[in-house]
This record gives C-alpha cells, sequence and structure tokens, in this order.
C-alpha cells in the first residue's frame, strides 16, 4: 500500500525560495561559481529535485501560517531589492565579464518570474491591504501594474472563457497569446476598476495612476543607476519575468473552457478549468501555484493548503511547470505534446474546444 503524502512544511517552501537569493547577491558581486549556483538552482535543479518525490499533501484544513505571510513579505522585500542590484552589476561599471552579466540576468530574470511572481501573486489576494500594496509593489516594479488589478477581477471572474484575455484558446500558439493577453488584461482590468469607483465601490486615487506613476519612477530609477544601459537592463529584466507570468498564464489554462448555462451565465469556476502539475519542488518554490485548479476554487486559502486534485477530477501536466512553458515556446511540439492530454478533457466535457 502506498503510504500517503505529507505536507510540506513550512521551511521547505522558504527554503526552496529563498536559497537563490543569497547566489544571487553573492553572484552580483563577486560573479564566478556564486552566479553560476544561482542559475543552475533555477534552471536545472529544481527539475532534477523533483523527480525525488512525486507529490507533497496540502496542510490540514483551517490550519493557521503566520509565518506564511512572513515568507511572502520577504520574497516580495527580496523581489524589490534584486532588481536594482541586478540592474547595476549589469549594466554599471561593476567587475563581473560579459558572460558573466549575461548569466546574471538570466538568473535574476528567472527567480523574478518563478519566485518572486508567485508571492506577488498570493499577496494580491491577502486581506490585510498592506500585503496587498507589496505585492502591487512587485507587478509595478516588473512594470505589470494592471495584473495586481486585471487578476483579481477580470481572470477568477471569467476564466476558461472568451471574456478572460488570460485564458489561452485551443490551437493558439503562445506568441500570439502573450501580446493579446497582454493588452486584454491592461484595458479590463482598467474597466473593471473604474466600474468600481462609477458605482461607488472604491474610493481614493485609481489604481491604474499609481501602476503608470509607479513604474515610470522604477524606470528613472533604473536611469540614476545606469543611465541608458540601466534602463535598457531594467526593461530587460521586467519583460523576462512578464514572459514567465503569462507563459504560466498560457499553460495553466490552455483550451480548457466552461460552458454555457441556459440562461448564458457562465457554470461555475471548477476544478476541470486549469491545469495542474505534481512536482514536488517546483511547486514548493512557486509556492503551490501549480496546485492551480484549488486556488481558483480557494482563491483566498494561503498557499499552503493548497491541494492537489485526483487526476480523474482535474486536468494534470506530465511536466512540472517551468518545463510545460519552455514546451510551450516551440508552439508546434506544444501543441503536439498537449494534444492527448486535452482530448482526456475535451472528450468528458462537451464544452470543450476541438481547435488544438
Amino acid at each position: 500500500m502506498t503510504p500517503s503524502p505529507k505536507p510540506l512544511p513550512l521551511a521547505g517552501f522558504a527554503l526552496a525560495t529563498l536559497l537563490p537569493l543569497p547566489l544571487l547577491l553573492l553572484g552580483a558581486g563577486l560573479g564566478g561559481v556564486w552566479l553560476w549556483a544561482a542559475f543552475l538552482y533555477m534552471a536545472v535543479l529544481t527539475i532534477l529535485l523533483d523527480q525525488l518525490v512525486p507529490l507533497t499533501s496540502g496542510a490540514a484544513e483551517g490550519a493557521e501560517f503566520p509565518a506564511a505571510d512572513i515568507l511572502l513579505v520577504t520574497v516580495g522585500v527580496g523581489a524589490l531589492g534584486v532588481l536594482p542590484l541586478a540592474t547595476w552589476a549589469i549594466a554599471g561599471p561593476g567587475p563581473l565579464g560579459a558572460w558573466e552579466r549575461v548569466i546574471l540576468f538570466l538568473a535574476a530574470g528567472f527567480w523574478l518570474g518563478q519566485v518572486a511572481h508567485p508571492a506577488a501573486h498570493e499577496l494580491i489576494h491577502r486581506p490585510r491591504r498592506e500585503l496587498f500594496r507589496l505585492g502591487a509593489a512587485v507587478y509595478v516594479a516588473l512594470l505589470f501594474g494592471q495584473h495586481a488589478s486585471a487578476h483579481r477581477l477580470v481572470h477568477h471572474r471569467h476564466v476558461a472563457s472568451d471574456e478572460d484575455p488570460n485564458s489561452a484558446r485551443a490551437g493558439e500558439g503562445f506568441y500570439r497569446f502573450a501580446p493579446r493577453a497582454w493588452a486584454g488584461s491592461f484595458v479590463q482590468g482598467l474597466r473593471a476598476e473604474s466600474e468600481l469607483r462609477r458605482r461607488g465601490s472604491r474610493l481614493g486615487l485609481h489604481p491604474y495612476f499609481l501602476y503608470v506613476t509607479g513604474s515610470l519612477a522604477a524606470l528613472v530609477l533604473a536611469l540614476a543607476i545606469a543611465g541608458l544601459p540601466g534602463l535598457l537592463v531594467w526593461l530587460g529584466l521586467a519583460l523576462h519575468a512578464q514572459s514567465q507570468i503569462l507563459l504560466s498564464d498560457y499553460v495553466q489554462h490552455y483550451g480548457l473552457t466552461r460552458a454555457r448555462l441556459p440562461d448564458g451565465r457562465l457554470e461555475p469556476v471548477g476544478l476541470r478549468h486549469s491545469w495542474n502539475t505534481a512536482h514536488w519542488f517546483t511547486s514548493a518554490m512557486m509556492l503551490n501555484a501549480p496546485r492551480h485548479s484549488d486556488h481558483h476554487a480557494h482563491p483566498l486559502r494561503p498557499f499552503p493548503a493548497l491541494r492537489l486534485p485526483p487526476e480523474d477530477e482535474a486536468p494534470r501536466l506530465p511536466w512540472p511547470l517551468p518545463v510545460a512553458c519552455a514546451l510551450a515556446l516551440a508552439p508546434r511540439r506544444w501543441r503536439r505534446l498537449i494534444r492527448p492530454h486535452l482530448a482526456r478533457w475535451q472528450a468528458a466535457s462537451p464544452a470543450q474546444d476541438t481547435g488544438a
């Protein structure tokens, strides 16, 4: 009899998410082995470690996680420090050689997209205002502030439908999806926030004013750090991270659609409307973001408690999420590999598109 998987302790999440930070800090100042350690951790080691343990369970329902928010704040503050530090080390007159600067760019970008983004995503779902603001600040620094509004007000409401710009259609390649998702989330998030203010549900400055001015301030900081090269590096790191955010959205909802009810409304969001992965270490590093079905079913559930639904209840990818995102960069190969997995859910639900 196979023993039941045990919950991953919070220390496991902390180790997986925070270990790259000192490697990046040392690499930015000293280069050499520290840079390679940070890069190989993000690009290779995490995938290898996934093979050691297939999955872990979620923590007990109703358990309290006072240290979980501390971890999220640590990652969020770390992201706000990594961006200017990496910009200085890559674009400034520091000691790093040309190839070391490239390695730092890749390693920092991977950490921002695969660790800082999941932490910011958790923070914008927290009810405490100061936590939400920190998560939004991370997205603003990544020049992607609209995500703090569009993800909560548009994506969670319209996921797996044509009304959600961040749900990829079956057969749609990533390079067609990405600009549609970026522009659509900006516009629809703006529209949703403006509607809340029109109805009097929200007061104060429009958040999009803060998103735009905050991003402009980040770019001014980049200029102050290292002039035009600093500006270009900050832009590059932001685009690197944004591409990973969009890849995650693309992979985690690819081809899955919700049915229309007789009254024209969409069916309720269910476990079948998101792809999941069971790989333990990348899930820990990404704060259980790959347990995406449970997050959509329970948006306020803390990340240590997210559950992995059985394979007959929710679609599951055979690859770790970072690997699936890498495969999606080759659209033809991605469509060929995902087709049999998507076909299972298309056959089980008449609402599913058949364009893959």
